[in-house]
C-alpha cells in the first residue's frame, strides 16, 4: 500500500448544542503525508465541539426535536377531537333511533285503534245502526294507518342499522343491535338544562377548546421555525477541542497529558444574507396568518356555542309546552269519542281528532329528540364530550 488512513470514531450531539466525540486514528504507509503520521499504536482522542455563533441556541436538530415534542402533545389533543366527534355522531344516532322507535309505537297504537273502529263500524252497519258508507271511511283510515306503520317501521329499522355502526366489542368486533333491544322509555326522559355546564366559565372553556389548542401548537411550531431562521442570520463560529494520547501496550491512558491536544476554529458569514432575511420574514408572516386563524376559529366556535345554547333553551320550552298540547289533544279525542258513542258526532270528526292527537305525539317526540341533540351539540361545540368518558 502507498498509504493507509484510518479514523474511526463516534459523535454524540446533545440537546443543548454541544457535540461530544471520541475516536481512534492510525495512519501509515511508504508515501504517507508527514502531517498525517502517527505512531505504530495510533492515537486515541476525545473532545468537544461547540457552536458559539450560529447554532448556539438552536439548530436544525434541536428544532426538529422540539417540534416533535409539540407534535406529541398535538396528537393527544387530536385524539380528544376524534373522540368528541365520535361521541357526538353516536349520540345523534341514538336519539334518532329513540325518535324512530317511539314514532313506530305511536303508529302501532293508532293502527290498533283504527282496526277496532273498523270492526265496530262494520258490525254496527250490518245491524243497521250505522250507514254503510262509514265502513268505507273506516276502512280507508285503517289502510292509511297500515301504510304509516310500514313507513315508521322502515325508518326504525334504518335507525337501528345506523346505531349498530357504533356498537363494538373490545374495540375490534362490530356487534349487531338485537331486535329486542329498545331505547329508554320516553316517560323517563328528562328535559336537560344548562345548569351542569358552568356557563360562568364559558370563556375559559372556549380558551382551552381542543381546536384552539391545536392552532396554538401549530403557532408554537412556527415560532420554532422563526427562531431557527433568525439564528441563521448569525455568522458561523465553531470551536473544537480534542485531547489526544498515544496508547502504550494495553493501556490507552499511559501517556495522557494536558499538553497533547488538537483544537480548531471555523468561521464564515454569508453576505448579504438575502436568503436568510427572506426566510425570516416569511416565517413571521406565517405566524401572523396562524394567529388570525385562531381568532377566526374562536369566533366560529363562539357562534356555534351560542346557537346551540339558544336551540337547547328554546327546544326545552317548546317540548314542555307541547307536552301540555298533547294532553289537550287527547282530551279533545276522548270527548269526541264520547259524543260519537252517544250518536252526537260523526266518524269523520273522530278520525280528525285522532289524526290531530297522533301528529301531536309525533311532534312532541321530535321536539324531545331535538332537545337532547341540542345538548349534545352544545357539549360538542365546547369540546367536552370526551371529558365525560
Amino acid at each position: 500500500q502507498y498509504y493507509s488512513l484510518i479514523d474511526a470514531g463516534l459523535k454524540v450531539p446533545t440537546w443543548f448544542g454541544i457535540e461530544a466525540s471520541a475516536g481512534y486514528e492510525q495512519n501509515g504507509g511508504s508515501f504517507l503525508n508527514p502531517e498525517n503520521s502517527t505512531s505504530g499504536g495510533g492515537l486515541v482522542y476525545a473532545g468537544l465541539s461547540i457552536a458559539v455563533g450560529r447554532g448556539l441556541f438552536i439548530d436544525e436538530r434541536r428544532a426538529e426535536l422540539r417540534k416533535a415534542q409539540i407534535y406529541q402533545k398535538s396528537t393527544v389533543v387530536e385524539q380528544r377531537l376524534m373522540l368528541n366527534e365520535l361521541l357526538y355522531v353516536a349520540g345523534k344516532a341514538y336519539w334518532d333511533w329513540f325518535q324512530a322507535y317511539e314514532t313506530y309505537r305511536v303508529y302501532q297504537e293508532a293502527l290498533e285503534l283504527a282496526r277496532f273502529r273498523f270492526e265496530s263500524v262494520k258490525q254496527e252497519a250490518a245491524a243497521g245502526d250505522k250507514p254503510s258508507i262509514d265502513t268505507l271511511e273506516a276502512g280507508i283510515q285503517f289502510q292509511n294507518r297500515q301504510l304509516s306503520l310500514q313507513q315508521a317501521l322502515l325508518e326504525f329499522r334504518n335507525a337501528s342499522a345506523m346505531l349498530g355502526v357504533f356498537l363494538w366489542q373490545n374495540g375490534q368486533i362490530p356487534m349487531e343491535l338485537d331486535e329486542t333491544t329498545v331505547p329508554i322509555d320516553k316517560s323517563i326522559v328528562q328535559l336537560q338544562t344548562t345548569e351542569g355546564l358552568m356557563l360562568e366559565r364559558l370563556d375559559s372553556m372556549v380558551a382551552y377548546h381542543p381546536y384552539l389548542q391545536q392552532y396554538r401548537y401549530k403557532i408554537d411550531e412556527l415560532k420554532i421555525d422563526r427562531r431557527l431562521k433568525a439564528e441563521n442570520l448569525k455568522p458561523t463560529l465553531n470551536l473544537k477541542y480534542n485531547a489526544i494520547n498515544q496508547p502504550v501496550g494495553d493501556n490507552p491512558f499511559a501517556n495522557l497529558s494536558i499538553n497533547n491536544y488538537v483544537w480548531g476554529m471555523q468561521f464564515n458569514m454569508p453576505i448579504p444574507l438575502r436568503k436568510e432575511r427572506g426566510a425570516l420574514k416569511l416565517a413571521k408572516l406565517k405566524i401572523q396568518n396562524a394567529e388570525m386563524d385562531v381568532l377566526s376559529k374562536k369566533a366560529e366556535i363562539d357562534y356555534k356555542i351560542t346557537a346551540s345554547l339558544n336551540e337547547w333553551g328554546t327546544t326545552r320550552e317548546q317540548t314542555a309546552l307541547y307536552q301540555r298540547t298533547v294532553n289537550d289533544y287527547l282530551g279533545l279525542l276522548n270527548g269526541e269519542r264520547d259524543k260519537f258513542s252517544a250518536g252526537e258526532s260523526s266518524l269523520f270528526m273522530v278520525n280528525f281528532r285522532e289524526v290531530g292527537y297522533i301528529n301531536a305525539q309525533i311532534k312532541y317526540l321530535e321536539l324531545l329528540s331535538k332537545n337532547r341533540k341540542a345538548q349534545l351539540t352544545t357539549e360538542y361545540s365546547l369540546g367536552v364530550l370526551s371529558d365525560e368518558q
